[in-house]
């Protein structure tokens, strides 16, 4: 059973306040980009990596991939405005044979290969899973500035990725949304739309989105305390 990978990785991130994509900061002399990459490289269940990179960036990504020295394929493309456009796009570049594709935000490098393989696992018996972590703090519905209700958490989630699909399914799911000019802001979330019950498996609160300048400090934190349990 073939498993390929989608490092959605052409997204600029604005909230960063940096005039470099988030995914090519580097973390520890190493690219957030590269840091990610390597736990796909490192997981028995992936068999190959396509990295959806910015039009502006796609020979920098193509170096940086050519000599960080990973054992699978790993190709880079040029991805599109929006992460679903990039995704759409991804799914076009998979290998002959992929039964299953995972989807990942490039700037998510503390997954495990454990985590990775779990939901893909989970997903070969159900079609389609995500993995998500529980909400701890209370979280309140509102209006412009102003609380209409208070949610209840225990029937809600946080999303992560990787989210793990048949190919078949998602691409069902991305044709769906084509034709009726939707979009997500997960892949879940299209194949949602389609009726298709999808998974949760238990994930970290260490696979964190790095997104503002505050989150590179935890992630320097979280990668030194990687490299001493190696």
């Amino acid at each position: 059973m073939k498993v390929g990978a989608i490092i959605a990785a052409a997204g600029f991130g604005r909230r960063m306040k940096t005039d470099r994509p988030k995914q090519l900061l580097v973390l520890n002399d190493t690219p957030i980009l590269v840091h990610t990459i390597r736990k796909f490289d490192a997981c028995d269940a992936i068999d190959y990596v396509i990295v959806t990179a910015p039009r502006e960036s796609v020979k920098e990504v193509d170096t940086l991939v050519a000599g960080a020295g990973f054992k699978k394929s790993v190709v880079v493309v040029e991805g599109g405005e929006r992460r679903q456009d990039s995704v759409a796009i991804g799914l076009q570049h998979l290998q002959p044979g992929t039964a299953f594709v995972a989807v990942h935000d490039a700037v998510r490098p503390f997954v495990t290969a454990a985590e990775i393989e779990s939901v893909i696992r989970q997903a070969e018996r159900t079609g389609a899973a995500i993995l998500a972590v529980p909400i701890v703090d209370t979280v309140k519905q509102a209006e412009k500035e102003l609380i209409e209700s208070t949610l209840t958490r225990e029937h809600l989630v946080l999303a992560q990725t990787p989210q793990v699909f048949r190919t078949d399914l998602l691409k069902e799911a991305f044709e769906r949304a084509h034709k009726d000019e939707y979009y997500g802001t997960d892949e879940s979330s299209l194949v949602e739309r389609l009726g298709h019950p999808v998974a949760i498996v238990r994930g970290s609160e260490r696979n964190i989105k790095i997104t503002r300048p505050t989150d590179l400090t935890l992630a320097r934190v979280f990668l030194e305390e990687e490299k001493s349990a190696h």
